[in-house]
C-alpha cells in the first residue's frame, strides 16, 4: 500500500488556521476574564457542549432540589 500523507508545505493537521487569526483579532487591552469568556463560553463552537454542560449541571440541582423537598413522599411509609 502506498503512503498517503499531507502535500508539501501544508503545516501541522492539528492546528486550525482559525485559532491564529483569532488571537490576532483581539483586543491588546482585554482582561484574562473577558477572554475567557468570548473564548471558551460565548464562542459559537462551543456553544453545544456548554449547552449540554449546563443541562446536566442543571438536572443535577433539580435532583438534589427534588429530593429535598418531596424526600419524605418518596419513602414507602
Amino acid at each position: 500500500m502506498a503512503r498517503r500523507s499531507a502535500p508539501p508545505n501544508s503545516g501541522p493537521a492539528y492546528i486550525a488556521p482559525s485559532q491564529s487569526q483569532r488571537r490576532t483579532l483581539a483586543d491588546p487591552h482585554e482582561s484574562a476574564f473577558s477572554r475567557f469568556l468570548r473564548e471558551e463560553i460565548l464562542a459559537p463552537e462551543k456553544r453545544p457542549g456548554n449547552l449540554s454542560l449546563l443541562t446536566g449541571i442543571g438536572m443535577f440541582v433539580g435532583g438534589i432540589m427534588a429530593v429535598r423537598t418531596w424526600g419524605e413522599m418518596m419513602v414507602p411509609a
